[in-house]
C-alpha cells in the first residue's frame, strides 16, 4: 500500500506542476500557439485551429522532461 500511496502522490504533484505550467505558460510564452505551421482556418460560422508545430514542441519537451525524471528516480 505504501508504494501505491507514493505513486499517487507523485502523480498528483505531476498534475499540479503541469497545471501551473499551463497557467503560467500563457503569460511567459504568448507565441506558443501562433507558430509557423499551426493551421488556423476561419470561415463565416466556423473556426478551426490545428496547432501542429506547437504540439510537436510540447511533445519533445515532455519527452525530455519525462526521460530526465525517470532516470533520476531509478537511482
Amino acid at each position: 500500500m505504501a508504494e501505491l500511496g507514493r505513486a499517487m502522490l507523485f502523480i498528483g504533484l505531476g498534475i499540479a506542476v503541469l497545471g501551473a505550467l499551463l497557467w503560467l505558460g500563457a503569460r511567459f510564452f504568448p507565441w506558443l500557439g501562433n507558430l509557423p505551421g499551426d493551421i488556423r482556418i476561419e470561415g463565416e460560422n466556423t473556426k478551426v485551429f490545428i496547432p501542429i508545430t506547437t504540439m510537436i514542441i510540447v511533445s519533445i519537451a515532455g519527452t525530455i522532461i519525462l526521460n530526465v525524471l525517470i532516470r533520476f528516480f531509478r537511482r
